[in-house]
């Protein structure tokens, strides 16, 4: 599993390569499916998978102007019809890392069987994978292979990094190539956080918590949500676990903080945004008792007099529009939230090691799988 995670920059790169190299056929197929009157865009997959919409709703909407919804197949397979109904056009897009759980091979059956006009976007990192084998059949379907990010381990890594990656790219495909500075940007982010930051979140993981909790707020609370699960499996749920946005965790899911808690911080570039997350961060240092608290961003000159026990602010040496190290002030925050979780996979596989688990394996009762077991189809 360190492996797969310290390998992420570079995979990053080879995703980038991989989606500019079908650029023309990617643009194509989606000027087709944004054509068809009253279309709407759903990003589906399951666990990290479903993640990944949550974190690229934002771009897709913003860049097509249609209306998006992150769904979990999940909740599609269960209720179909609130989502699927028979005059509405769909762009469906899968991501799957294997392309074999069942949730997601039933998704794409059940759009076809009850939508008359669906148009499948897949993005997998299995090309053997069932689901890349089923859309291969259908009239109106694309396929994006990232297999050098299939990752081995039961969770998620590189294959979750690399498929929001290339979402975020085709999200905005006729500009990819303007884009490609931020990949460059983000590479380099994620570079330094894995070589700046290991020895000192190995120390944390060492630190007597069983509770974290993740805020981010709109993509980087996509980016909160994985961390919380990466750190859930990879600790076998030793680790109690809870994500929300800064705002939200205000209403109640605040009381979970105690004296054993870990707080970490998905800080927006957006000066307006971090208004709001610097109060609760300043209320919290006030009112309550917790272990510890780590603080990961773009712009440290937001948060310059705030109480952390770790900042994590990769490029924060060396000038800058805001003081980071990044021309014109950072990276927009969807594609942060990529490397925003780097310091979940890091602390997770620590803690791991610390409590004598296997990080590639970690479900000791085998409950458990790197792809999903004894879920049962039925038909509708």
């Amino acid at each position: 599993m360190a492996k797969e995670i310290f390998s992420q920059p570079k995979l990053w790169k080879e995703t980038y390569e991989a989606v500019l190299t079908q650029k023309d056929g990617i643009a194509s197929f989606l000027n087709e499916a944004y054509q068809t009157r009253n279309i709407q865009i759903l990003l589906v997959g399951a666990g990290s998978s479903a993640f990944i919409g949550e974190i690229l709703q934002y771009s897709f909407h913003k860049h097509t102007g249609l209306p998006v919804k992150a769904v979990p197949t999940t909740d599609l397979v269960t209720h179909p019809k609130i989502f699927f109904q028979p005059q509405l056009p769909i762009l469906l897009v899968s991501f799957a890392r294997s392309g074999d759980s069942p949730e997601s091979l039933a998704a794409v059956e059940l759009a076809e069987s009850l939508n008359e006009n669906v148009y499948h976007l897949i993005i997998s990192c299995n090309p053997t994978g069932n689901l890349v084998k089923k859309v291969s059949g259908f009239k109106k379907s694309f396929t994006i292979l990232l297999p050098a990010a299939n990752d081995q381990a039961l969770a998620m890594t590189s294959s979750f990094t690399c498929m929001t990656l290339a979402g975020l790219l085709i999200a905005d495909i006729t500009r990819i190539e303007a884009n490609g500075a931020y990949v460059k940007q983000l590479i380099a982010l994620g570079k330094n956080i894995l070589k700046e930051h290991d020895v000192e979140l190995d120390g944390v993981a060492k630190l007597d918590f069983n509770r974290i909790v993740f805020l981010g707020s709109g993509p980087l609370k996509g980016a909160a949500r994985e961390s919380h699960l990466k750190v859930t499996e990879l600790t076998d749920g030793h680790i109690v676990c809870q994500y929300d946005s800064f705002l939200g965790f205000r209403h109640g899911p605040k009381a979970i903080i105690d004296e054993s808690t870990l707080l970490i911080y998905l800080f927006s570039n957006d000066p307006y945004v971090c208004q709001y997350e610097v109060d609760l961060v300043r209320s919290i240092n006030q009112t309550d008792d917790f272990a510890y608290s780590i603080g990961i961003g773009q712009n440290a000159g937001l948060h310059a007099d705030l109480d952390l026990d770790l900042r994590i602010y990769p490029g924060a040496q060396g000038g800058g529009a805001s003081g980071n190290g990044i021309s014109g002030g950072g990276i927009p925050d969807d594609f942060f939230a990529i490397c925003g979780v780097l310091p979940a996979q890091i602390l997770g596989y620590y803690k791991s090691l610390a409590l004598g688990l296997t990080p590639d394996s970690p479900s000791k009762n085998g409950g458990i799988h790197r792809i999903v077991q004894g879920v049962t189809i039925y038909p509708y």
